[in-house]
């Protein structure tokens, strides 16, 4: 069981396939939508949490440990990022090209989504760690899968270490 928490008693557990939906779906989201330094360290962050290099059963964080920025604009423009990459990760962005049927995924992003929301990024604790630093920032693209690839910590995005 991976669990992402978003505080406040409320939590995300989905099985090892149902995390492996999740992280896809959102790994082409955040790849469309990423602009800013934040948006690539959590892309950065995301593609941690690739069961086929981590391992299956160990991955997910909690939105408590993220360091969402200094100033509350810049925190607020992160949960605002966030909150657009879920949404456009609801409107199944690019899944006719997976290579299965996501039919939970539409469940895990909105229970996400209802966490995030409510999420106040002021009452996080970025001194975790949890969030790659910026020099460790998810800056290159897969070629062939057009998504944010994990390197400086391996080569390949999730669907090249999924031999996709």
């Amino acid at each position: 069981m991976n669990i992402f928490d978003g505080g406040d008693g409320q939590c995300l557990e989905m099985s090892n396939g149902g995390t492996a939906v999740f992280v896809d779906v959102l790994a082409l989201a955040v790849s469309a939508l990423a602009r800013e330094p934040w948006h690539f360290r959590f892309a950065a962050l995301l593609t941690l949490q690739d069961q086929s290099v981590i391992g299956r059963g160990v991955v997910g964080f909690d939105l408590a440990d993220l360091a969402w920025g200094d100033t509350p604009q810049e925190r607020a423009a992160a949960k605002e990022w966030l909150l657009r990459v879920l949404d456009l990760a609801l409107t199944r962005h690019r899944w006719e090209e997976l290579t299965y049927e996501p039919p939970y995924a539409e469940t895990y992003l909105r229970t996400y989504r209802a966490m995030v929301e409510v999420f106040d990024p002021a009452t996080a604790d970025g001194r975790a760690g949890v969030l790659p630093a910026p020099q460790d920032a998810a800056l290159a693209s897969c070629v062939r899968h057009r998504v944010l690839d994990a390197l400086p910590y391996w080569a390949g995005c999730v669907f090249c270490t999924a031999g996709v």
